[in-house]
């Protein structure tokens, strides 16, 4: 579509305009030109296995940085900022869950706001001219974000935005009309690494990259086992982390107030363990951690209660290792009571181990045993 750079500034004044009307907290355009630079460094992150777990390839990296794959003729792309509230919770036995998390699926919130002003645009234009994407399309969000002026990248690889910090949802607009870009802001980290030294499970490299199969936020959200190794290093964390963001100067927003629908203290651990598909649907599918389902929530709940460390759990644990239907719950069950390594739990993990039909979960049962049998000239069998 042909536009005028007269009628251009005034559609992008519109979409500005409407875009803090629905409660954006800033508002930037970047050319929707191709990003050789963001490609290259998706597609080496990619090669280097950063994101293993997501299956993302050169092509997806290819297509992450030109708008055109999702909208043939973009010629923009309008960069929305939407902020939210950081959240403090903790507690005896219970589990800490990223503030991004703890209200309704923001997914459906920025989605609306995007959409009313793509329809501002459409209707100043005179015709459709936009493509909605809200973390659902292959769009290289941050990096846009970054050229557009909304923010800039900080080590923990997240988008600082002035005056809001990282607190912040992304959301864009693509547009085919040619409508006049910001400037890119001239910030960085410099020498500051605090977000990569308070890493517990060093996945920040204080290079700007992340290896994210070792980011508790995405250990939390995986949908098989978490690695061994990894477990004792998750915490209290039952979704999300907000570590690096905690611990970031500049990524600190000026206070807001909560928004409704935000939970207060995070979820008891032996009630998320029983956690069942009517419970969850009513509790949990609202929010952004209802797309994995529960079984994911009751494992990443047995991990924090082994890491708690507290035999108070030990009967919870050995009656979901009895009665859990998931065996993937089941062997991360088996791992937490070995953690405590009560005579309780040591009891519970020897009663199971003979009926315990799925291999993996009896593997589990044995790495979790191993610690404390005596070499078998010394003891008997167990069973």
């Amino acid at each position: 579509m042909n536009v005028c750079v007269g009628d251009a500034l005034a559609i992008k004044e519109i979409a500005v305009r409407k875009a803090f009307e629905l409660g954006a907290g800033a508002v930037r355009v970047a050319s929707a030109a191709p990003d050789e630079t963001s490609r290259s460094r998706m597609a080496a992150a990619f090669a280097r296995g950063d994101f293993a777990a997501w299956g993302f390839d050169e092509e997806y990296a290819r297509r992450s940085a030109d708008p055109a794959s999702i909208l043939p003729g973009a010629r923009s792309v309008v960069c929305i900022a939407v902020p939210y509230e950081p959240a403090a919770a903790g507690g005896y036995l219970r589990g800490r869950i990223s503030s991004y998390a703890r209200r309704p699926d923001y997914h459906r919130s920025v989605r609306a706001l995007l959409r009313g002003v793509a329809a501002a645009i459409d209707a100043a234009a005179g015709e459709a001219v936009t493509l909605v994407a809200c973390d659902t399309k292959p769009l290289a969000e941050r990096a846009f974000a970054a050229a557009s002026g909304l923010g800039w990248t900080g080590k923990h690889t997240l988008t600082i935005v002035p005056e809001l910090g990282s607190y912040v949802f992304l959301g864009e607009i693509v547009t085919t009309l040619p409508l006049p870009p910001d400037e890119p802001l001239r910030k960085n980290c410099g020498s500051c690494r605090r977000c990569a030294d308070a890493c517990p499970t060093g996945a920040l490299r204080a290079d700007y990259t992340i290896d994210a199969t070792r980011c508790i936020s995405d250990l939390t959200q995986r949908p098989d086992g978490i690695p061994p190794a990894m477990r004792p290093l998750v915490g209290d964390w039952i979704w999300g982390c907000d570590i690096c963001q905690v611990v970031c100067p500049p990524g600190q927003p000026a206070r807001r107030a909560a928004p409704a629908g935000a939970q207060g203290e995070g979820p008891a651990l032996v009630e998320l363990l029983g956690l069942r598909g009517s419970a969850f649907k009513r509790r949990y599918r609202p929010s952004a951690m209802g797309w994995r389902g529960p079984a994911v929530l009751r494992r990443n709940a047995a991990v924090a209660l082994g890491n708690a460390l507290d035999r108070s759990a030990v009967g919870a644990l050995a009656q979901s290792l009895e009665t859990d239907p998931h065996p993937m719950v089941r062997g991360h069950v088996a791992w937490a009571l070995g953690r405590i390594g009560s005579p309780s739990a040591l009891s519970a993990l020897r009663a199971r181990y003979a009926a315990e039909e799925d291999t993996g979960v009896r593997v589990e049962i044995r790495s979790a045993l191993a610690p404390f049998e005596r070499p078998a000239t010394e003891r008997g069998s167990y069973r």
